[in-house]
């Protein structure tokens, strides 16, 4: 029986019991979110695509970019804060809105956090394995290792939290030391060896200065444009620290400061590591058609040695992330299936009392991210771009919805240990433009496929959603114990 604590109290107001230990502290929170956004993934995959659609000016997209993901991580902070609950979104809009919009964007969800943990494995499968092993990545051979990737981080997330943590944690820390010492790096040597060329800041290398500017049509965005994909791909994924919320001490005030200390940290961090990349880039225009720019960059300005370093701090980078993604993804799974509305429910909401994870969970999840890997690998002839289309749609989607929620439900929500007080309006002013931004930036015609596969899981989720509607009726989505939430409502609506 798990002791009685005032967090596992709190956890009864919303009708659970405590089924986990709760170990995660405020560096192990902070350190979820920040793997998540993973600011060397992230910038490592994506640079090279932003040299190419948007010239190297296309960094300067980074810091609005980082603005607008502040101000969601501080919104959905608020939220995170008032329902300390696994199951972070899918949580949220079903206590606030209502449960059948609530299982939607839980499942929208789950689509994400399946995806996305492919296309960060297939990442350094298919872009950082084979330059720092030397080898030839063939579909077949990234395939594999991307497949045994996947299986090492299921058999940690499933074998224990704990040791998850502690990967996670050490990974953490050494992308924050090594970004550092990188960017401290690139800056020194290349000004003492006057390879620093302050024009790359501002040259839009082989993209044509006609239109470059401009917002593109009803098909397409506009070169400068796409280059916002940089940071609306990297600077996401803060909020999977709230999906551990039934294993963090004091969730209410430790999960919201992770998310925005997380987002601030990988901004400020990101921006100078890229300001320091692009000055010690020498040709842009040549530098663009490297499939490893970066790894080119460190290993022309600080040698091999350090372009070897590089790589494999990528390398544990790109594991801690795809890490903390299969353990926020299992939450979820076992979070829905606790409330008896995940596709074989009764499986995947068990805790293995051996392990204390939802190994059930785990084991669900990894085998259909293999799933979705070879159908990707298969059928799409750029899996890697594809992947991350969807990964980059999908939590703008999750984002703006739950945004839109504090929105509507702002003035009737109960106190929490992190309010944004006068700040406000204006913080809900700037994630709202930039969430409209960012979402019609996926017109353009190259996220085909991505929103191929949303159409896809959607299908897929609403059939299993009127399936759970005919045979067990509209109370099989009710929320356990929702009288707390309603009557914290009623009392702020009085006041």
């Amino acid at each position: 029986m798990r002791e009685h604590t005032p967090d596992s109290d709190g956890l009864a107001r919303f009708g659970y019991e405590q089924s986990f230990e709760r170990r995660t502290g405020r560096f192990a929170s902070f350190a979820v979110a920040f793997a998540f956004v993973s600011i060397a993934t992230g910038i490592f995959t994506t640079y090279g695509s932003v040299l190419n659609s948007s010239g190297p000016l296309g960094i300067w997209t980074w810091p609005i970019a980082v603005a607008g993901q502040l101000a969601v991580a501080f919104v959905i902070g608020s939220l995170a804060s008032r329902i300390p609950v696994t199951g972070y979104a899918y949580q949220w809009t079903s206590r606030l809105a209502n449960p059948v919009l609530g299982w939607i964007i839980g499942w929208i969800s789950f689509m994400f956090l399946a995806v996305v943990v492919v296309a960060v494995d297939y990442t350094v499968a298919s872009t950082v394995l084979p330059v720092l092993l030397d080898y030839t990545a063939g579909a077949g051979i990234t395939w594999a290792v991307t497949a045994v990737i996947l299986l090492a981080q299921a058999a940690l997330v499933g074998g224990s939290t704990r040791w998850s943590e502690k990967v996670n944690n050490a990974a953490v820390s050494a992308e924050l030391v090594g970004m550092v010492l990188l960017t401290f790096l690139l800056l020194v040597v290349a000004a003492v060896r006057n390879d620093m060329d302050f024009g790359n800041l501002w040259s839009r290398g082989a993209v044509p200065a006609e239109g470059y500017w401009s917002f593109g049509d009803l098909t397409s965005a506009g070169p400068w444009m796409l280059g916002f994909l940089l940071g609306a791909f990297t600077i996401v994924g803060f909020e999977s620290a709230a999906n551990l919320a039934e294993e963090t001490n004091d969730p209410e005030r430790v999960v919201p400061r992770a998310m925005w200390q997380a987002v601030l940290a990988s901004g400020v961090l990101g921006f100078l590591f890229l300001v320091a990349v692009t000055l010690a880039a020498g040709d842009p225009v040549a530098l663009a058609a490297s499939g490893t720019p970066i790894a080119d960059v460190i290993k022309d300005t600080l040698g091999p040695v350090v372009a070897t370093l590089l790589l494999l701090l990528v390398v544990l980078a790109i594991f801690a992330c795809g890490l903390v993604i299969m353990m926020t993804g299992t939450r979820l799974t076992w979070a829905m299936s606790r409330d008896e509305r995940f596709p074989g429910w009764r499986q995947w909401r068990q805790v293995s009392p051996r392990f204390g994870t939802p190994l059930r969970a785990t084991v669900f999840y990894v085998l259909l991210a293999e799933v979705i890997l070879g159908l990707f690998s298969a059928f799409s002839e750029d899996a890697l771009f594809t992947l991350f289309g969807a990964a980059t749609l999908l939590p703008a989607v999750i984002y703006a919805a739950t945004v839109a929620l504090y929105l509507a439900k702002r003035r009737a929500l109960p106190d929490g240990k992190f309010d944004l007080g006068a700040w406000e309006k204006p913080v809900l002013a700037v994630s709202v433009v930039w969430l409209v931004f960012e979402l019609s930036l996926f017109r353009d015609a190259s996220f085909r496929d991505a929103w191929l596969y949303v159409l896809v899981m959607v299908v897929v989720g609403a059939a299993y959603l009127v399936t759970l509607l005919a045979t067990r009726g509209r109370r099989a989505l009710d929320m356990p114990d929702m009288h707390s939430i309603d009557s914290a409502f009623a009392q702020k609506e009085q006041i």
